[in-house]
């Protein structure tokens, strides 16, 4: 993804003479080619941009989401750590979004590469796979909210809108979702801490703290059913 962005902003000096004046802002023509100064500019503001785009446009977002859930559910405060809680989620974005970044590729960066396309069409070309992937989780209700507030008028299409819109919405969906499979999470274990807190009491333990009792029993039941395994595969089959 990031040299498909850098090679869509960037191209080769080569690529048109020098000294021209014309329409774009600077006296640039549409085929000539950025400064080098400029290049390095706006490749420097596309990687800044880059982190942001993979935490939210992508898989990324909701994975985190549930894995912070779970992790709270369970009790064990920063075990996994935010580190491998982060790993993990990267490698599993990167696994889902392959496909799309191959296409993103193939539509968009290698035609401007060969010279087929200028960067205004490579930039439509490539973002189309990445508007696909992002309207097939994306809620109307999301869509309608964000033409709203930008004051659009409704495309007569999905695949018209454009992805000013169609970003945000995303993210809102997917905190969404993500929400709504984090309290599933919650659930049995809520009820574990229920049942060891009624316990405790009941028995006039109260100098010791019910969290620490039902933490060893939440992890045991954790561990007997590969909760790894169903949480994982659940979130990858959520996005399939």
């Amino acid at each position: 993804m990031k040299a498909c962005l850098i090679g869509m902003l960037a191209v080769p000096l080569s690529a048109a003479p020098s000294g021209s004046a014309g329409a774009f802002p600077g006296g640039l023509k549409s085929g000539e080619a950025l400064t080098v100064p400029l290049q390095i500019l706006v490749m420097m503001t596309a990687l800044t941009v880059l982190p942001a785009l993979l935490v939210s446009v992508t898989p990324f977002l909701r994975i985190t989401v549930v894995l912070h859930f779970l992790r709270q559910a369970l009790g064990t405060q920063t075990i996994p750590s935010n580190q491998v809680v982060v790993g993990l989620a990267l490698f599993l974005s990167l696994l889902l979004m392959r496909p799309v970044l191959v296409e993103v590729y193939q539509t968009g960066w290698l035609p401007l590469e060969q010279g087929q396309v200028t960067r205004a069409e490579a930039w439509e070309n490539g973002s189309k796979p990445l508007k696909k992937f992002l309207i097939r989780f994306v809620r109307e209700k999301d869509i309608a909210l964000l033409l709203e507030i930008t004051k659009t008028p409704p495309p007569r299409s999905a695949s018209e809108l454009d992805l000013g819109v169609l970003a945000p919405a995303y993210v809102l969906s997917e905190l969404k979702t993500g929400f709504q499979i984090g309290a599933v999470l919650f659930l049995p274990f809520l009820i574990i801490d229920i049942v060891i807190a009624s316990v405790t009491l009941s028995i006039g333990m109260v100098q010791l703290p019910p969290v620490m009792v039902s933490a060893p029993f939440k992890i045991l039941l954790f561990v007997l059913v590969d909760g790894w395994n169903l949480v994982v595969g659940s979130l990858m089959r959520s996005f399939s």
